[in-house]
């Protein structure tokens, strides 16, 4: 006697777990110029390559004959399969069932894929549609005894969601209206990117909001793209699901798999003594003039490769990924055209977020300084900004990952100790400056009085700014040994490949977990 009724069940369930929502709520998907989460996992891994685990997970009813009568997918999916050859976990919300909002299978799967990204050291990918729970089907037979709450043996069950951003990359996209706990896993992420007109990511959907604020608000007006491009929820804004799919593809490729792991440093085309002219005059020699530092990123690091992160959010700062000899590096430069490249409130967090996601992955941190110390004013101060700057200079102070930072234009105050790691190599360029505060500051901090009394203070003021610029000179630094080399502008990129070579043997070394990993 065989098994065959049992395997032909076992078909029977997978088929009907597959089904998701059924024909109708894959069309209304559709109709929303969506895709499903399998036709999201398809799209994004390597063809052929998806293992779906728990394939006939859902709940069955059946007949007295204890026959499938019908049968509820698990609205989750979660599997293995491979970005570029290597192997990731992947998983999302079926928005077909019950809008995303998962069943009790389904938050089992929603779990199990952290897990299985830890147990296997792989990155995990996320795609995220739907809201964090419902009150309930409205079926339930009241007289029913029900059991409530979390075991008190059970671990924490937002632990493994924080072990996960200390191990391995964890990439998750915004796909359609995400709120409650799926925000929250969202933002639990090194890389976040949502869809322009699709998606939306709230803490609580338009009827809580209504119910709890009396306010009548869409959910693009509550956590549209417009709002989290700002808002430094997102990492970047991605036209449609398929430019997310390339863009988290892309992030993905510049970390390795695991902090036991190292990143691929890939075959550079791009010439190493490549010594590119404009950055002979990058720098004006006006320095009350602005000007754009991403040219100077473009311009040092292997042709292409800035990926940048954040860019609507603190942008005195800029920060992304790029390569340099082929190295996956850190990259952080002010942008002295917001707020003059100051460190504002936002601007500490992304420098903060920048040094943890590299020293959690071992990345080295390639630093662009023209930094004028932290913001001042009375919003810096209802902000706090000293107090996340000062986090900024704490993370920067305890990294273990290599250094490098070109001292640009200026570099002053406590906020310039978070562009230094330990044994950081730097470089000068002519036009760096560099002291305890800017030559506007401290004229008008130690003449402030000759200046208030003279006849046309503004004057006054003027001429004892040129005269304390025009003393500066580049060179003390250098003969001083203070500073590694003073450099031609157009040498940093032949010096930062060749220190890259030479850090091989440091990076080689580290391994494993850090003390201090990346936290949302």
């Amino acid at each position: 006697m065989s098994w065959e009724h049992e395997v032909d069940e076992i078909g029977k369930r997978r088929a009907l777990a597959r089904a998701q929502g059924g024909d109708e709520g894959i069309e209304r998907q559709h109709s929303y110029g969506k895709l499903t989460v399998r036709e999201r996992i398809d799209e994004i891994l390597d063809p052929g390559s998806f293992s779906e685990h728990g394939r006939m997970a859902g709940s069955a009813f059946l007949d007295d004959d204890g026959e499938v009568e019908s049968f509820v997918p698990m609205n989750y999916v979660v599997g293995l399969g491979k970005i570029d050859g290597r192997r990731v976990a992947i998983g999302g919300e079926d928005f077909t069932l019950k809008g995303g909002s998962p069943n009790a299978s389904g938050i089992r799967k929603s779990i199990y894929a952290e897990h299985l990204a830890v147990d296997l050291r792989v990155p995990l990918l996320r795609f995220l549609e739907g809201g964090g729970g419902s009150v309930g089907s409205g079926d339930d037979d009241p007289r029913k005894p029900k059991t409530v709450g979390t075991p008190v043996y059970e671990p924490h069950r937002f632990r493994i969601i924080a072990d996960a951003m200390g191990v391995v990359p964890v990439v998750s996209a915004a796909v359609g209206p995400v709120a409650g706990f799926p925000a929250g896993r969202l933002v639990a992420s090194h890389f976040t990117v949502m869809t322009r007109e699709t998606s939306q990511i709230m803490v609580a959907g338009p009827a809580v909001v209504q119910r709890a604020l009396g306010r009548e608000l869409s959910k693009d007006e509550l956590g549209g793209a417009h709002i989290h491009a700002k808002s430094g929820l997102v990492d970047q804004v991605a036209d449609d699901e398929a430019d997310a799919f390339a863009r988290m593809r892309r992030f993905l490729s510049y970390l390795p798999s695991n902090v036991w792991e190292h990143a691929v440093r890939i075959e550079c085309d791009d010439p190493l003594d490549r010594m590119d002219e404009s950055l002979l005059k990058a720098v004006p020699r006006n320095r009350r003039r602005a000007f754009r530092v991403q040219g100077i990123v473009d311009s040092v690091v292997d042709d292409g490769s800035f990926f940048p992160l954040a860019e609507g959010y603190g942008k005195s700062l800029l920060i992304g990924l790029a390569r340099i000899n082929g190295q996956s590096v850190g990259i952080t430069a002010n942008d002295c055209r917001f707020v003059a490249g100051a460190m504002t409130m936002e601007a500490a967090q992304k420098m903060r977020r920048l040094i943890e996601l590299c020293d959690t992955f071992h990345l080295p941190v390639v630093n662009f300084v023209d930094e004028p110390g932290f913001m001042i004013g009375p919003d810096a101060q209802a902000n706090g900004t000293i107090r996340y700057g000062m986090a900024a200079v704490a993370a920067a102070a305890q990294a273990a990952t290599p250094w490098a930072s070109v001292q640009i234009h200026k570099n002053f105050g406590v906020a310039s100790a978070a562009h230094y790691g330990p044994d950081t190599y730097v470089l000068n360029w002519p036009s760096a400056q560099s002291g305890p505060l800017p030559i506007e500051g401290g004229v008008a901090v130690a003449f402030g009085r000759q200046i208030a009394k003279a006849e046309d203070p503004e004057a006054m003021r003027a001429e004892l700014e040129e005269r304390f610029a025009a003393s500066r000179k580049p060179y003390p630094k250098a003969e001083s040994f203070a500073v590694h080399e003073l450099i031609d502008p157009r040498e940093t990129r032949p010096m930062l490949c060749e220190w890259v070579d030479w850090i091989q043997p440091k990076l080689k070394a580290l391994n494993g977990p850090t003390r201090f990993a990346i936290r949302p």
